[in-house]
C-alpha cells in the first residue's frame, strides 16, 4: 500500500485498465452470456436487425455506464461528507441525503407524473439538499448531535421518517408501482435519457468537489486549522453541500437509493492514497465506479437467470464494515 501512496499515477493506470475489463465483463455476462466477438461487433459493427446487438447497445451498455457513473458519484459524495464533518460514519445513505431525494421524487410522481428527466434530476437535487439541511439542522439542536454515532442515528431516524411518509403517500395516491424503482435499486431499468441529462449536472458536481478538495484536507484536521490558514469555512461548506446534493441527487434520479458505497469507499481510498483530498476525490471516484460495477456483475451471478438486487451485494460488504467502524472507533469525531 505504501507503494501505491508513492506512485499514484501507476495506481491510476491500473485502475483505468481495470475499467476496460469491467466494462467488457459487464456487457458479456447476464441472463444471456455473449461472446467477446459478439460484443465487439455490437459496439463497432452494429446490425440494427440483430436482436443481440440491440440488447447490448440499449440495455447492457447503458447499465454498465450508469453503474460506473453512480458508483463514482456516491463515493465522492461520501468522501466529501466524511472530510467536512470528520465523521467516519458519514455517507449519503446513512445521513439521510438519499432519502430526501426519494421523498421529493415521490412527490413528483404523485403531482407531476409527466415530469421530464431533466426536471426530475433538478427535484432530486433539491431533495438531497433538503435532506442535508434537515439532518444537520436537527443535529445542531441536539447535545453532541454532530458526533459520528449521534449524526448516524439522527440521519437514520429522519431517513426512516421520510421513507415512511413517501411510501404512505405513494400507497394513498396509488402510485407505489411507479416509484418502486427508486426504493429498490434497479440498474437494469436505467434510462439512457436520464444518463444523458445527468452529465452536465455531474460535471458541475465533480468540478465543485475538485475545487474544494485542497480545502477539505485542512478542514478535516479541524475548523481551527482551516481558519488559521485563512479559509472561508462557510463558503467551503456551501460548495461541499452543493456538490454532495448534486451528485447524490443525480444518482437517486438514475437508479434510486444505493447504500454503503459512500461509507466504505472513502475509507478504502484513504488507506491506499493517504489523507490528501486532492488524491482522495479522484481515486474515490475510480474505486467507487469499479465497486458498483462489479457489485452489479456479482448480483447477476448469484442466482441466474434471476437478478439479486445490487443493494444486497453492497450491504454484504457495507454492514460488516459499518459495525467494524463503530467497534474500532467508537464515538470519536475524526476520520
Amino acid at each position: 500500500m505504501k507503494m501505491m501512496q508513492r506512485h499514484p499515477i501507476t495506481f491510476a493506470i491500473i485502475l483505468l485498465l481495470s475499467f476496460v475489463a469491467t466494462i467488457v465483463c459487464s456487457i458479456m455476462y447476464g441472463a444471456t452470456t455473449y461472446s467477446l466477438s459478439m460484443v465487439s461487433k455490437a459496439v463497432f459493427q452494429v446490425d440494427v436487425t440483430n436482436m443481440d446487438h440491440l440488447i447490448i447497445r440499449s440495455a447492457r451498455m447503458p447499465r454498465v455506464v450508469g453503474a460506473l457513473l453512480i458508483g463514482a458519484f456516491i463515493a465522492v459524495s461520501g468522501a466529501l461528507m466524511q472530510g467536512l464533518t470528520r465523521n467516519y460514519l458519514a455517507s449519503p445513505s446513512i445521513i439521510g441525503v438519499s432519502d430526501g431525494s426519494v421523498f421529493v421524487i415521490t412527490l413528483c410522481m404523485i403531482f407531476m407524473p409527466e415530469t421530464s428527466p431533466i426536471i426530475l434530476i433538478v427535484y432530486s437535487f433539491l431533495g438531497s439538499m433538503m435532506g442535508i439541511l434537515m439532518v444537520f439542522g436537527v443535529a445542531r439542536l441536539v447535545p453532541d448531535g454532530l458526533t459520528p454515532i449521534s449524526l448516524a442515528i439522527i440521519g437514520t431516524i429522519l431517513g426512516m421518517f421520510l421513507n415512511g411518509v413517501s411510501q404512505a403517500l405513494s400507497t394513498y395516491f396509488q402510485v407505489s408501482q411507479n416509484i418502486s424503482f427508486w426504493y429498490n435499486t434497479r440498474l437494469h431499468q436505467i434510462d439512457p435519457v436520464v444518463i444523458k441529462w445527468s452529465i452536465p449536472f455531474a460535471i458541475v458536481g465533480l468540478l465543485l468537489a475538485w475545487i474544494v478538495s485542497k480545502s477539505i484536507t485542512a478542514v478535516s484536521l479541524g475548523d481551527e486549522v482551516a481558519q488559521g490558514l485563512g479559509m472561508n469555512l462557510m463558503k467551503i461548506k456551501v460548495l461541499i453541500f452543493l456538490s454532495v446534493a448534486l451528485l447524490t441527487g443525480i444518482s437517486v434520479a438514475m437508479v434510486g437509493k444505493i447504500t454503503f458505497i459512500g461509507l466504505v469507499i472513502p475509507h478504502i481510498t484513504r488507506f491506499i492514497v493517504g489523507e490528501d483530498y486532492k488524491r482522495i476525490i479522484p481515486f474515490a471516484a475510480l474505486i467507487g465506479a469499479l465497486f458498483l460495477a462489479w457489485a452489479d456483475i456479482i448480483s447477476r451471478a448469484i442466482n441466474p437467470p434471476f437478478e439479486t438486487p445490487v443493494g444486497v451485494v453492497t450491504a454484504l460488504v457495507g454492514v460488516p464494515y459499518f459495525l467494524y467502524l463503530i467497534k474500532v472507533k467508537g464515538g470519536k469525531q475524526r476520520v
